[in-house]
């Protein structure tokens, strides 16, 4: 009984920094913001974590655990050709309504300018966590290769890797920007890409 509460605390710590941080930036939030929100007794952060740069790396290892599970479901999913994955995948990055970019939705994009230079141990997380990306969407790309739904061409992983960066920097334009223009921009030259 007491492992289950550790565990959902530790989870509620990791559930609030994240909407937390979405909003403000790793380096923005103090510690004492986030356990004030999610209502934890100050010295208990300690018990769950070793620094809030251990806190940081959790934080990212829970946020790519649930987004490459979203995307081994889209890879999963038989009922979509290759480049219908990579379009669901893809159209996840738009804006929702209201939304100025894709920020407040992904760590990725909000934090890795941010905290590649400030911790060693963040940025080897996020490295980490970008290669399962490139590597699912490589799977997506050869089951399209597989079912001619894109053409032969450069090579998976590498096709993979520029599409990501692709997209990754249109959601840092747009954050700049304030709209959808670099999506655009980016589904025009992700289709070009892939004919």
């Amino acid at each position: 009984m007491m492992e289950r509460h550790f565990d959902d605390t530790r989870e509620h710590l990791l559930a609030t920094g994240e909407g937390i941080m979405l909003g403000k930036g790793f380096a923005a939030v103090g510690l004492a913001e986030i356990l004030g929100s999610a209502g934890v007794p100050k010295g208990s952060f300690y018990h769950y974590f070793e620094s809030k740069e251990g806190y940081g790396v959790a934080l990212l290892e829970r946020f790519f655990a649930n987004y490459l599970g979203t995307l081994d479901g889209i890879v999963a999913n038989t009922a979509l050709n290759g480049r219908s994955k990579l379009e669901t995948f893809f159209s996840n990055w738009d804006a929702l309504p209201g939304e100025t970019n894709c920020e407040s939705r992904c760590l990725v994009v909000k934090l890795t300018g941010e905290v590649s230079d400030l911790s060693a141990a963040m940025r080897k997380e996020l490295e980490r966590g970008i290669a399962g990306i490139v590597e699912r969407l490589a799977a997506c790309i050869v089951i399209g290769r597989a079912d001619r739904s894109i053409p032969p061409g450069t090579a998976a992983d590498t096709l993979a890797a520029s599409l990501y960066q692709l997209w990754l920097g249109a959601a840092l334009v747009a954050k700049v920007q304030h709209n959808q223009t670099a999506f655009t921009a980016a589904r025009h030259a992700t289709d070009l890409l892939l004919a």
